[in-house]
């Protein structure tokens, strides 16, 4: 079964949903869009690192990510706006990625695939990265919920409650940088922001609870996963750009419908 390109494309799509969904939830919560979109940057860095050092494009990634996800976070509040220091990190290090890659002699890079997937060539050991990495970041999502919710909520809560946010916001970086790493290969790094997003944004005007928005999230984009490779299959066109484009339509809809119902 997993000899059809196909079937792993769809699998590998699922597992980077699963690990999206909850993850984004928070990052729209926290409105850290932005920071996920500098953490998703840096992964370039971690990419041309991982060639020249002859290990796992896993590993450079999200080592790269994480660094640069605690790095903004040691760096806000030291006299820079957030938002520029984020811009500043996140295109200086997609700028040294990319000079990076330059470097490398004698390795053929299809930097096209890193940037924008290459969901058509997941292999057998990229599905069980993805959804090793998908497992653990569920699984941190899981364990510190309740934590994670009440310092998104108010920090004063958090520490009236015992809870440090700042140990919170830590678990979520770490979340944050295993998701890129994973989700390198499925939308590439310039679409990995909008998988995170763009779900919970559609989610969020149909769900009633913070765990009925993380699930509803999940099951868009699942949903975007398998009918944006089906449209790609049948249009021939990018299919990690096509997944986006299935999310961004749900996103549209669930948008209108919720105005809809708001002026009745």
């Amino acid at each position: 079964m997993l000899d059809d390109f196909m079937m792993r494309a769809t699998l590998a799509g699922l597992g980077v949903a699963c690990a999206a969904a909850p993850l984004g939830s928070f990052v729209v919560w926290r409105r850290m869009a932005y920071f996920g979109d500098a953490t998703a940057h840096a992964a370039v860095l971690g990419v041309a690192l991982s060639l020249a050092l002859q290990i796992s494009v896993f590993a450079g990634a999200m080592a790269v990510a994480l660094a640069m996800a605690l790095t903004v976070t040691l760096l806000s509040g030291r006299g820079y706006a957030m938002d520029t220091l984020l811009g500043v990190l996140a295109h200086s290090a997609l700028a040294f990625g990319l000079v990076a890659v330059s470097f490398l002699s004698g390795i053929r890079i299809d930097l096209m695939a890193y940037l924008f997937g290459d969901i058509l060539a997941v292999s057998r050991t990229d599905l069980a990265v993805i959804w090793g990495g998908a497992a653990v970041v569920v699984g941190l999502i899981g364990w510190r919920w309740s934590g994670l919710l009440t310092s998104t909520l108010n920090e004063d809560l958090a520490y009236a409650s015992g809870i440090d946010p700042r140990r919170e916001k830590l678990i979520l970086t770490l979340a944050l940088a295993i998701t890129v790493a994973v989700a390198i290969k499925v939308v590439g790094v310039l679409l990995i922001a909008a998988m995170l997003i763009i779900p919970a944004a559609a989610a969020r005007p149909l769900s009633r609870t913070p765990e009925g928005m993380a699930l509803t999230a999940a099951v868009i984009g699942a949903a975007s996963a398998v009918i944006g490779l089906r449209a790609a299959y049948v249009f021939d066109t990018p299919a990690g750009p096509s997944i986006v484009c299935v999310a961004a339509l749900i996103f549209a809809g669930t948008s209108v419908m919720s105005s809809v119902l708001r002026v009745g």
